[in-house]
């Protein structure tokens, strides 16, 4: 079975992640993370919002899980950054150690790594540049060792790679990213 029927079959267990409400039993792993107004957010205008801009990575861990295959969704808008201007999907994290797939407004790339005490990449794609104040989506479904990734429905990673099998979902930034996040979205798959 594909991963796209897979994801068919799944639709209907799909966990919808309120970002308008308090973060209880969120993971803070790095960054200054709250709820905000956001203009466009889609859940009453509020959206979870990344403003440190003086680490490395910024990264949040929400509830549930492991998961180990599983369909990701997000919106992210890029709302500023000189450095690095960018929004990512965490998943399979734990102890520490995660993929992440992400796209640049700076940088019109959009990337999968992995983290393992220093990032590596794994894939990459150059894009058109996710505009800076706009809405877009990434995407990401992991199946065993097969993972995909999509940017505002774009496929641009297919890739395999078996170097973590389950863990936790999450959000991620870099740098001096200031990056709104809305309609976290995530449906475990059947292996």
């Amino acid at each position: 079975m594909s991963i796209g029927e897979r994801f068919a079959q799944a639709q209907a267990s799909a966990l919808r992640f309120d970002l308008t409400k308090p973060l209880d039993g969120w993971t803070t792993v790095s960054g200054k993370w709250a709820i905000e107004d956001v203009p466009g957010a889609s859940q009453g205008g509020r959206a979870l919002v990344q403003r440190a801009t003086d680490n490395e990575f910024n990264v949040i861990v929400a509830p549930g899980g492991p998961y180990g295959n599983v369909d990701v969704s997000v919106r992210f808008k890029p709302i500023s950054g000189r450095e690095d201007a960018s929004g990512g999907i965490v998943f399979r994290f734990a102890e520490g150690r995660y993929y992440v797939i992400r796209a640049n407004a700076l940088e019109g790339n959009f990337n999968f790594y992995y983290y393992d005490r220093g990032r590596r990449q794994i894939a990459g794609a150059s894009v058109k540049a996710p505009a800076l104040g706009q809405w877009h989506k990434l995407r990401i479904a992991a199946v065993g060792d097969h993972i995909r990734g999509w940017l505002n429905d774009q496929s641009l990673i297919d890739r395999r790679d078996s170097r973590f099998t389950s863990g936790g979902i999450g959000l991620w930034t870099k740098a001096d990213s200031v990056t709104a996040f809305d309609e976290l979205s995530v449906t475990p798959l059947n292996g």
